[in-house]
């Protein structure tokens, strides 16, 4: 796959992602090369058939052995996997991208599977949503996904200015039309990224359900691997268990994750409201011993006295 010349470490981490893929592949699957920036690797095993789409770059930086999810699945549940990867930017709008999955659709290939989920994360989980078209009855989960990057509609979208160079009005397009065909479809996000939850509001339909990943900013699969839960909510996803009561109940994990944590109290900070802020420190001291919790106890406590306010029980709170 072609890289940038200034870019050399990431052209031979992605040769060493595609080299290890294709040694898991077997007899009945296949690795393409689909143009200079796309390629798309199929692990035949099971009835189940996870289809991915992950920039290298992300699959490189956020998975402890620098391979994608799905061949987890793979190795450990036996389910077939459809890995498509992209160098860069790419929101995977690509002709040669098109063209395969239009070749899998007129050869059945997904008619063979019993279960299919598509997920991605970010970049991907637009591709998860737009192309999960290609298998009606199909699940998705798209972790903070993009409806589209055409900027006739989404002129509020600032974050990617290099996007708009490319086609979003053409096949596989509008992700929120795409999923219609799905059996359900799980749009996480968090909603205190305001463009991210626009993004989200769009994704509207009976077969939606949007899951609300508060206080994880942008590294929501990065977090939900961290707390190992991404596994779990996929699996679930995937199998059509996956509810909103399921998936709350498996989030309680982030009360004890560093960056959940820590974002709650830069939310509190912003807020200006030092007694909560008092009050979740002490909570959250309570629990593990943490220097930055203890800095800002004894700041919103110091404030609470200029205020003439401080509480009996923060009195004697170190």
């Amino acid at each position: 796959m072609a890289a940038a010349n200034d870019d050399i470490e990431s052209a031979g981490g992605a040769e060493a992602l595609l080299d290890g893929l294709k040694a898991e592949i077997g007899p009945e699957g296949f690795q393409h090369l689909l143009d200079a920036r796309h390629a798309v690797s199929h692990l035949a095993r099971g009835r189940k058939l996870m289809v991915s789409f992950e920039r290298i770059q992300d699959t490189l930086e956020e998975s402890d052995e620098g391979t994608p999810l799905s061949l987890d699945f793979a190795e450990d549940k036996n389910w077939s996997a459809l890995h498509f990867t992209a160098e860069g930017n790419t929101w995977f709008r690509s002709q040669a991208v098109y063209a395969f999955i239009d070749d899998l659709i007129d050869d059945g290939f997904f008619e063979q599977f019993d279960q299919i989920l598509f997920y991605g994360a970010n970049m991907g989980g637009y591709a998860a949503a737009a192309f999960s078209v290609a298998a009606p009855g199909a699940r998705v989960l798209a972790i903070a996904p993009q409806a589209t990057l055409d900027h006739a509609r989404t002129e509020w979208e600032d974050r990617f200015p290099k996007a708009r160079q490319l086609d979003f009005t053409r096949r596989y397009g509008y992700g929120p039309d795409m999923v219609e065909a799905a059996a359900h479809a799980h749009i996480l996000y968090d909603p205190h990224q305001w463009q991210d939850a626009v993004h989200a509001s769009l994704f509207y339909a009976t077969n939606i359900t949007r899951l609300r990943c508060r206080f994880l900013g942008n590294r929501i699969a990065r977090c939900l691997r961290e707390m190992d839960l991404l596994h779990q909510i996929v699996e679930a996803a995937g199998e059509g268990r996956l509810t909103e009561q399921t998936f709350f109940r498996l989030m309680r994990r982030r009360r004890d994750h560093d960056l959940y944590l820590r974002n709650l109290l830069f939310h509190l900070d912003d807020q200006q409201r030092p007694y909560l802020t008092a009050l979740y420190c002490a909570h959250v001291l309570g629990r593990i011993n943490a220097p930055v919790f203890r800095r800002r106890l004894n700041a919103s406590r110091a404030l609470l006295a200029e205020q003439g306010a401080v509480p009996q029980w923060l009195e004697h709170t170190s």
